[in-house]
């Protein structure tokens, strides 16, 4: 009889589950040796914790099981009902679909695996006496091997890509096999059409000029939309691991457009993406050639004391070093405010991005930079590992198993829009500041031969960090409160290191919290913050205005072009559309 195996299932023994346990233990124990670089070494687990573990894997095993057989297996009409402290029981978008639940097949699979993921995860935490930053690379290796084994990434395994194959006879899987080869012709992960999107048209569209070039970057001077603007102007200096556009996305979502339309002249640095010729430049080339060179020029530009700036992430830890080498060397009156975004300098909780610094690592990253660069997609791939089920598998399967189109996303595109990073920089960066975390130690790092301390940074500060940054972590963030000396304004914004900060007030998404005055840690300014719903940029602009509101009419040097520096080009620059 066919379905004589279905009708009358095998229940496991308690020997066979018993086995099924240790096959998954030494199966995992391979795998957290491999990520903890102890291969042939015994880990250090504490044998009475690794028992209740490992019983209680088989217990819930043997209950799933028991359910299951006990509502009928895969006769049944109705799935086997999961108790309510169950991983199973979880939501997790990747088993939204209702197949997951009603058909008992599928529904069999998603306890599974949630319970299996449950069992890992414990184990990898049943670790111990290892180096903190070792453990952290047993979760992060563990969740990396969970999030890829999961069934939903299976053809097979996912009601979905099923249904999807009989509904269209195949054709998503050959539409998906289309966009798997093109992805890997061109070495990267695709997100988003691309072809929705020009620079300068709809995307990096507000207007202005490129007023300075330099081998290293293109000053951008954006058209003023107003009759007077704010006297003291503002430069953002982005992060040059991506494109500059992040703050100039849509219209809609454009920091650039908001804050020209708040009566402030913005100037914006377009960093060149790297290629040989930038092979020997370090740290020192993007704080004096980069942004003390564009502060000097603005200065001269628009003859004015001093300018307001802003540092984007890693431009924001070079901001402070930059700041650090201004206040050593008497000229901190250059700069009336620094205002970072999700910025770290002490990188002593810098998150799982400080997974990828060790010796083996950094080998790869010199094998890679052979050319003296390193290519922008090995950072993407990097950044997406970070949160590889929503940047890396959800893509795996809308793209490839189910055949899906991609959908027009501008921020997405911009994601995906990589840069090349100097070798050297990129090396110096990683072990001075992600391993050694030196930037904090005064005297420990020189700028151009001259030794600089955070400490003497006496700057009005503005630190904004995000609640859910991945990236910068908000106890990292808070670090700057802990090392600069002048006035400070501390700010959580809701969500992580970029919708945190692309937040556009109309688009009332998200909150922010606040204290009126100083904190002095991070869990009082937790305890009494308040919380206000929507865009944090008005508050920034409140901060400017409270720090110098002086205007001045907008003509000569405040239209882009008109004064001592010409236009080169319009906006948004060759820097930003090189490959």
């Amino acid at each position: 009889m066919q379905n004589a195996d279905i009708m009358e299932p095998h229940l496991p023994t308690l020997e066979e589950m018993q086995q099924w346990t240790q096959v998954i233990g030494r199966a995992q124990q391979l795998m957290l040796e491999q990520a903890a670089g102890t291969t042939g070494q015994t880990l250090p687990f504490d044998p009475a914790i690794v028992a209740r573990i490992q019983t209680s894997f088989a217990d819930e095993g043997m209950a799933l099981w028991r359910r299951f057989l006990d509502s009928g297996g895969l006769l049944r009409s109705q799935p086997a009902p999961a108790p309510a402290t169950s991983p199973a029981s979880r939501k997790d978008r990747r088993f939204a679909d209702p197949a997951w639940t009603e058909h008992p097949f599928y529904d069999l699979i998603r306890q599974s695996y949630l319970l299996l993921s449950d069992y890992l995860m414990k184990m990898a935490d049943a670790v111990d006496g290892v180096d903190p930053k070792q453990k952290a690379k047993l979760r992060f290796a563990t969740t990396g091997l969970l999030d890829a084994i999961a069934p939903s990434n299976f053809p097979f395994t996912n009601p979905q890509v099923v249904q999807k194959t009989i509904e269209s006879g195949g054709e998503n899987l050959v539409k998906g096999l289309k966009h798997m080869l093109a992805d890997l012709e061109k070495g990267q992960l695709t997100h988003t059409d691309g072809t929705q999107f020009e620079l300068g048209r709809n995307i990096a569209a507000t207007p202005g000029k490129v007023i300075h070039e330099t081998p290293l970057y293109q000053l951008i001077h954006y058209a003023p939309t107003t009759d007077v603007v704010l006297e003291t102007p503002l430069i953002i200096f982005p992060p040059w691991i991506n494109r500059f556009y992040i703050l100039d996305l849509s219209p809609e979502k454009s920091f650039v457009k908001w804050a020209v339309d708040q009566g402030i002249s913005v100037f914006l640095v377009s960093w060149k993406s790297a290629d040989a010729s930038m092979k020997d430049l370090v740290w020192d080339d993007y704080i004096l050639k980069g942004q003390v060179d564009a502060i000097d020029t603005v200065r001269d530009l628009l003859k004015v004391k001093s300018v307001h700036t802003i540092g984007y992430c890693v431009a924001g830890t070079t901001l402070a070093a930059t700041l650090a080498l201004l206040a050593a060397r008497g000229e901190a009156d250059k700069v009336a405010s620094a205002t970072f975004f999700t910025a770290q300098v002490d990188f002593s909780q810098a998150g799982d991005l400080a997974l990828f610094v060790d010796d083996e690592q950094m080998k790869m990253v010199e094998q890679l930079s052979s050319k003296g660069f390193l290519d922008g997609r090995y950072m993407a791939a990097t950044f997406n590992l970070l949160r590889g089920r929503d940047l890396i598998w959800s893509y795996v399967v809308n793209n490839y198993l189910l055949g899906m189109d991609y959908p027009p996303f501008d921020l997405l595109y911009w994601n995906g829009d990589t840069t090349n990073l100097p070798a050297r920089w990129h090396r110096d960066y990683l072990t001075q500041l992600y391993r050694d975390n030196l930037l904090v130690v005064p005297g420990a790092i020189s700028i151009d031969g001259t030794p600089i301390d955070l400490t003497r940074i006496m700057t009005p500060a503005y630190v904004q960090a995000g609640k859910e940054d991945h990236i910068a972590p908000l106890e990292s963030v808070w670090q700057l409160t802990r090392n600069l000396s002048g006035p400070i304004r501390f700010l959580l914004a809701g969500s992580g290191h970029i919708a945190g900060v692309i937040n556009p007030p109309a688009a009332m998404k998200y909150q922010y919290w606040a204290c009126d005055e100083a904190q002095p840690t991070l869990d009082a300014f937790l305890a009494g913050a308040k919380e206000t719903k929507g865009s944090w940029w008005p508050d920034w602009r409140g901060w400017i205005e409270g720090l110098d509101s002086r205007t001045v009419p907008v003509k000569g040097a405040r239209v882009p072009g008109k004064g001592r520096f010409k236009a080169v080009e319009d906006a948004p620059g060759r820097y930003v559309k090189a490959r």
